[in-house]
């Protein structure tokens, strides 16, 4: 389908908050003109080398497949919904929790349509009773857990429905939107395209946010700058946390205390799954996949361990001061990631290849032994180690010598632009929704973000 010279829609970005965005247009509106660029490939080639087994590490290809692409990085998630407004995102910041909590629920029945299970976790108060014994504060909602691989056919089957009904172009990358005519200057594979839409929605997600910061930028857009998540991805054998992941799935526990009085969180809990890179932008960060096949799952869980900082005046580069740090160890490594023992961490040295090859807990990322202080702030260092002990009172075994951290892992969460109704205040007609504009941080809340959006352009939601 060629591409028209007018639009009454565009969505920039075809991650979930994008894609749910234009489901609700259709839905409300079907004579609408939607339009959706999307800077990364189609969903079905979205091919990783080391998923393929082609490769061990990163080789930095441009668009990154795990990173970029239809579905965004959820995509390659392992597919966890959060049915909640207690965490995932600010939307009960700027409208009513339980209004959120709804359109968190209408996503979730969209999914269903496309093939996603309705199987959900419940929350345990004895599993959270235990936790405060020790002063650790579990977090609780309904999850359910689609696995990396069912996620991937729920997000297909949504983006086929889609394309019956509005238009969809992969490696479309927006260099520019001129806020007073709504002129969209885009590349697609090397030529230089443009197109007009009545309203345009930044969807960009968190591959994104540097893109839409820089656009606000240029064109006086005010923000607001939210924290910023930096830690590790720990790996251990799968029995330790059975006990909390047979009966609510995922564990997301807070805890404050310690030297610096820092709040440090556990949470994307992996089941038997796997540590992955992604490459943000160049720079290499960890994260966790898990399968619902039992054939692909592994011998280990994984979670994020992540120590939350909010930078006050003078400072207001969260996101680039993350990336730094991530940079670091990419740079110690060889230009990976990192990978040590936390029993060698703990006794100041190094892990080497022939230390992990004696370990009981096998990597499941090839990752380079090395030694994570020299990279990672001190702060964040002692919060993960006081946190890691810590957990050990509800998991024993959590704190073994063998237990693998691998570093760094990021979140950021893009400095949120002054809106109205997700309306830009000094843009109007534009709008921002999702991680990439900071109010969302979990695919639920961007699903429900999109919705919400959708309304407003046709009049559902004042």
């Amino acid at each position: 389908m060629d591409i028209k010279d007018k639009y009454d829609v565009i969505i920039i970005g075809g991650g979930i908050g994008g894609l749910m965005c234009a489901w609700r247009l259709m839905e409300n509106k079907k004579d609408l003109s939607v339009l959706i660029l999307e800077r990364g490939k189609a969903l079905e080639d979205r091919k990783c080398p080391i998923l393929e087994g082609k490769v061990k590490k990163c080789i930095k290809c441009k668009p990154c497949s795990i990173m970029e692409g239809m579905a965004g990085a959820g995509a390659f998630s392992d597919g966890k919904y959060n049915i909640t407004t207690e965490y995932g995102g600010w939307l009960p910041s700027v409208m009513d929790a339980k209004e959120v909590l709804d359109y968190i629920h209408q996503a979730d029945h969209i999914l269903m349509k496309c093939g996603a299970s309705n199987e959900r976790y419940k929350p345990d108060d004895e599993l959270k009773t235990l936790c405060l014994r020790y002063d650790l504060h579990m977090q609780q909602a309904e999850v359910k857990h689609l696995g990396t691989d069912a996620n991937y056919s729920t997000m297909l089957k949504m983006i086929e429905k889609l394309s019956d009904k509005i238009q969809i172009e992969t490696q479309a990358i927006v260099n520019d939107v001129d806020k007073e005519s709504h002129k969209v200057f885009f590349t697609q594979k090397g030529n230089d395209k443009t197109v007009y839409g009545d309203k345009i929605v930044f969807a960009v997600g968190r591959i994104g946010n540097r893109m839409f910061d820089a656009w606000c930028e240029k064109n006086s857009i005010k923000r607001t700058n939210n924290q910023v998540d930096v830690g590790v991805r720990v790996e251990l054998p799968y029995q330790v946390w059975e006990h909390f992941s047979s009966r609510i799935y995922e564990p997301k526990i807070l805890y404050k205390g310690g030297h610096y009085g820092d709040v440090t969180r556990m949470f994307c809990f992996n089941e038997r799954g796997y540590v992955v890179t992604e490459n943000s932008d160049g720079v290499l960060t960890v994260n966790g996949h898990s399968y619902k096949d039992k054939a692909k799952q592994s011998e280990n869980s994984n979670f994020a361990l992540l120590c939350s900082t909010f930078f006050t005046e003078p400072f207001d580069q969260p996101v680039e001061y993350a990336r730094y740090v991530a940079s670091l160890a990419n740079k110690i490594s060889g230009g990976y990631v990192l990978v040590q023992r936390l029993g060698d961490l703990m006794d100041g040295r190094r892990t080497t290849q022939s230390r992990i090859r004696q370990s009981t807990v096998k990597p499941t990322l090839d990752a380079v032994p090395g030694d994570l202080s020299l990279c990672m702030p001190k702060r964040q260092l002692d919060n993960i180690v006081e946190t890691l002990q810590a957990l050990n009172y509800v998991a024993p075994g959590t704190a073994n010598y063998d237990t693998l951290l691998y570093g760094v892992e990021c979140k950021y969460y893009s400095a949120r632009p002054d809106c109205e109704n997700f309306e830009l205040k000094q843009a109007k007609g534009i709008y921002a929704l999702g991680d990439g504009a900071g109010f969302t941080r979990s695919l639920s809340q961007a699903a429900a973000n999109g919705l919400i959006v959708g309304d407003i352009l046709t009049g559902k939601r004042k």
